[in-house]
Formats: C-alpha cells, structure tokens, sequence
C-alpha cells in the first residue's frame, strides 16, 4: 500500500527524470511528472501533469503537497544561459511553498578544468559559459538552503548512459545504433585518456536515496560510478558485450571546432572539450560512506544498455509491422 503523505514530484522527463521515477516506482512511492506537454513515457500509475518549470506560480501548484521536488529538467544545450536559470528559480520557490525537501540533479560543468580526481570540496573555477550558469545556480540552490528559504541538496553526475538515455546519453542514440549495426563509431574527444561516467540508473537511484536522507540536506554530493576506465575501454566493453570486433575514432578537435562556427550546437559541445582531452576522473567517496555504494559495474550496466536498446529496436520493428499490415 503506498502511503497517503508521501508524495514525489519530478520536474523533467528526460533521462534523468525517467530514471527517477523508476526509482521511486519500485519503493511504492506516488509519483508525479511534470513538463511541457503534460504526456511522457510513464504507467498509468504515475500522473503526469502539464506545467511552465519556468513560472513560480505553476511550480507552486503542482509542488502542492509534495514530500520530495526533484529538479531534473534541462535546456536546450543552445539556450541554457536564457532558459535554465529561471526554470531553477521557479522550481525551487515551488519546493519551498510546499515545504517540501528540494532534490536537484547537476553535473559537473561548474568545477571547469581540473588536475586530479574531482570531489564535491573543490572550488568553482568555471571557463565556459554553460559553466558559469551552473555554477551560479549551484550557488543560488545552497544560498536559500543556508538562508532557510528550502530545504536542499543536490547530486552531481558525469556524462551519461544506459537505457532511455536517448541522444542526451554519451553513450545514447548517437553511439548505439551504429554499434549494433556493426558500423564505426566516432566519438568527440579522446580515447585514450580516463574518463567517469555515469550510469542512468544510479544517478536516479542516488537522487532518490538523498530525498530520503535528511543528512544530505545542505550538501552537494557526486553520484557513485563504476571504477574509471578510458572511453577507449568504455567503448570496447560494449562491443564485446555486442560480440563484434572494436570500431571506434574521434572526430578531430580542429573540424568540430570549425563547424562549430557555422552551427550553434557544435559551438556548444566544443566549448565543453577540455572534459574529454584530459583525465576527467570523479570522487564520490563522501556519497559511498555516507550512503553505501549503489554503483553498477561497468560491465553490467554495459549489457543492461545494450538489452534495453535491442528490445527497443525490436518493439519498432513489430509496431512498422504492424501498420503495414
């Protein structure tokens, strides 16, 4: 039986917001969805409402009630300057109206360039401008939790992958397919050098795990991952769960650079490079003993990837079946 006062609701339903509801359907918790469009992928057990993250109003009405807010939205990678600010702003007063405790999922943009492992103690030093952003709303989000305004915490992740990750997934839409289909993958960055990432499911399992801990409140705190390996590797475990020979590149530093002066989104992801040039290796040992290791391997969530990318292409080829008729 799910109990009447605990109520959890998810501002996004991307990856991460998915991922979280996943999470928090498996303790038996209520769940509510909130984006644009008012539909997303969920049961029929979830409600899923339609709201602008953007306009505290909204943000209050549907926080109404709530136990736990989960801010997982995210802008267009273009437009995060103009839109993510406010959508931050919002959410939060909606999770304060409510009284409710405020989750927010972050990344790691805000730390910029780094030399040795990356942990929650280190200073922002932004170099990019997605980095000031997040830093400056990472610095708002502890400001009100300090000032008693909400009551906050937030986990950080690296890039991500594993199933629905879908083209926000460093190892998503973009790399899969192709894998499967026996093709070359190319990747930005190089291949040689360690880099963490994240596997979805943890990251929602994490941001669940600190919505429950009230001694994470006021902290920030890096999500478990799977030991470091290099992408190099990373990709090699994935062609070998898929039994096919390794196929792999990058595409040159200079041409994305290059293109990226005639299209906007390129611009954005080199701007983001030095994440991938140089060792990009996360500490999350403040998480692990405060909370446990909740960490899939790599190899496992390697193959639950691949499972689930495999059972999606196989459900698309029966629905074209199907209207074809």
């Amino acid at each position: 039986m799910i109990p009447h006062d605990e109520f959890h609701v998810v501002f996004g339903t991307g990856p991460v917001g998915l991922a979280v509801m996943r999470e928090l359907l498996a303790q038996g918790k209520r769940v509510r969805l909130v984006n644009r469009s008012g539909t997303a992928a969920a049961p029929e057990s979830v409600e899923v409402v339609k709201a602008n993250a953007a306009d505290p109003a909204s943000t209050r009405q549907v926080c109404r009630d709530a136990t736990v807010v989960y801010n997982c939205v995210n802008a267009p990678y273009t437009e995060w300057a103009t839109l993510f600010p406010p959508m931050h702003a919002a959410i939060l007063q909606g999770a304060a109206a409510a009284n409710a405790k405020l989750v927010v999922a972050e990344n790691l943009y805000m730390y910029g360039p780094v030399s040795g492992s990356i942990t929650e103690a280190l200073p922002f030093h932004p170099t990019t401008r997605k980095g000031r952003v997040r830093a400056k709303m990472a610095e708002d989000l502890m400001a009100a939790h300090h000032s008693g305004i909400v009551r906050a915490t937030s986990g950080r992740a690296s890039d991500f992958y594993g199933p629905g990750a879908g083209l926000q997934g460093i190892f998503g839409d973009r790399v899969i397919p192709p894998l499967l289909a026996g093709k070359n993958v190319t990747i930005v960055g190089k291949l040689d050098v360690f880099h963490t990432y994240t596997y979805i499911t943890d990251f929602g399992k994490g941001l669940v795990l600190l919505g429950m801990h009230d001694e994470a409140l006021g902290k920030a705190w890096h999500i478990p991952n799977a030991p470091t390996l290099t992408t190099r590797q990373m990709l090699t475990l994935f062609f070998e769960e898929a039994h096919l020979p390794p196929r792999m590149g990058s595409v040159p530093e200079l041409l994305l650079r290059t293109l990226g002066l005639f299209n906007p989104l390129l611009r954005e992801v080199a701007e983001m490079l030095y994440e991938f040039n140089e060792p990009f290796v996360v500490d999350s040992s403040k998480f692990v003993q405060a909370f446990g290791d909740i960490a899939t391997p790599n190899h496992e969530a390697v193959r639950q990837t691949l499972e689930w990318y495999r059972l999606r292409d196989q459900t698309k080829a029966v629905e074209r079946r199907s209207l074809h008729a």
